[in-house]
């Protein structure tokens, strides 16, 4: 089971996000008029863009559950898709980081992630 694609068509549903593309090279991204929110890396792994704030926040829940990776000094945060709760966490967590982007204070962070390098045969 394709969990990020099941994820990916639920938040696609959302009014406040529109598809476009990842600036790490990920396929699929949504996001704002204005931010990237979230984005996709193969078939079980969604990056959050919760920004520093929220992650500072949220931190103590985030650090216990195990589906959630935290990168230092980082506003992304990493959801491992593997089960239907694990994409409830991740919903929970894409409308937390709609309201900390809409946060005048709110400062860009690219995801951490590098672009793919693409070989050429």
């Amino acid at each position: 089971m394709n969990t990020a694609r099941h994820a990916s068509e639920r938040l696609m549903s959302w009014p406040s996000l529109t598809r476009g593309s990842a600036h790490c090279g990920a396929e699929l991204g949504l996001g704002t008029a204005t931010e990237e929110i979230v984005h996709f890396h193969g078939e079980h792994e969604a990056d959050v863009h919760l920004t520093r704030a929220m992650v500072a926040r949220l931190r103590p829940a985030l650090q216990n559950s195990t589906a959630v990776r935290l990168r230092a000094g980082s506003g992304w945060v990493t959801v491992r898709l593997d089960i239907g709760s694990d994409i409830d966490l991740l919903a929970t967590l894409v409308s937390a980081a709609l309201q900390a982007t809409a946060s005048p204070d709110a400062a860009p962070d690219r995801c951490t992630r590098a672009r793919p390098v693409l070989v050429q045969r």
